[in-house]
């Protein structure tokens, strides 16, 4: 793992959380997303070189509307940038950690990602980042 690649916030609306992290971090999101497999849109902020990801669900089934129900708003997951996410995905399952899928899915901000089950990491959740190609 090379470093922080984002922290996930879960927020019931983007549109009022981002107002208020605009005033935060007293800087606009450089990108606002819908990632549609997940039903979630995001809005990514970039401050002195950290990432700060929210994420509003886009249908009552999605897995930040069930984390808002059960935990309420607020850090969701912390995301690690890897150079190859498949060789780390297999070196976590050889250390036994659960991954939440078989392959790198697409993900927002032009990512591969891969969740690692929080149940094996401590009740974190952890995802893996990788840049896409383009």
């Amino acid at each position: 793992m090379e470093r922080i690649e984002h922290i996930g916030i879960a927020v019931k609306s983007l549109e009022t959380a981002g107002l208020l992290y605009r005033k935060l971090l007293g800087t606009e999101p450089y990108k606002t997303e819908t990632v549609e497999p997940e039903k979630v849109s995001t809005q990514f902020f970039n401050v002195g070189g950290n990432k700060i990801e929210l994420l509003e669900a886009t249908s009552p089934d999605s897995t930040i509307a069930r984390f808002i129900e059960r935990k309420g708003e607020g850090i969701h997951h912390i995301a690690f940038e890897v150079d190859d996410i498949a060789a780390e995905m297999a070196r976590l399952r050889e250390e036994g950690f659960i991954l939440l899928s078989e392959e790198p899915l697409p993900g927002a901000d032009n990512k591969w990602v891969c969740f690692v089950h929080p149940r094996t990491t401590g009740g974190v959740l952890v995802e893996l980042c990788q840049e896409r190609s383009v």
